[in-house]
């Protein structure tokens, strides 16, 4: 996959929990995560790359501390739109 998207879980109408996908390669897994910013997790290959972002509550995270955790991760900065299923990206 060589772009990012975002996959939303929903619970009575609402985000519950979220992934962003970041960049990987084909067979790519996590074999650890690390905290970042309240509310998001990083997820991390064998050889360090970041591979996705765990929102584990999404109703608590701002878009100023995602694009702190994509900085973290060495990864471009994203926009409210490639955020907007989430409450903080309105």
């Amino acid at each position: 996959m060589a772009r990012t998207y975002l996959e939303v879980t929903y619970r009575a109408g609402k985000p519950f929990a979220a992934y962003f996908y970041l960049p990987r390669r084909p067979g790519d897994s996590s074999v650890r995560t690390e905290k970042s910013e309240p509310g998001l997790l990083i997820d991390y290959t064998s050889d360090g790359r970041a591979i996705g972002v765990e929102i584990i509550s999404p109703s608590t995270v701002t878009l100023d501390a995602f694009n702190r955790t994509l900085a973290t991760a060495h990864q471009p900065a994203v926009v409210p739109d490639d955020l907007a299923p989430l409450s903080f990206a309105g």
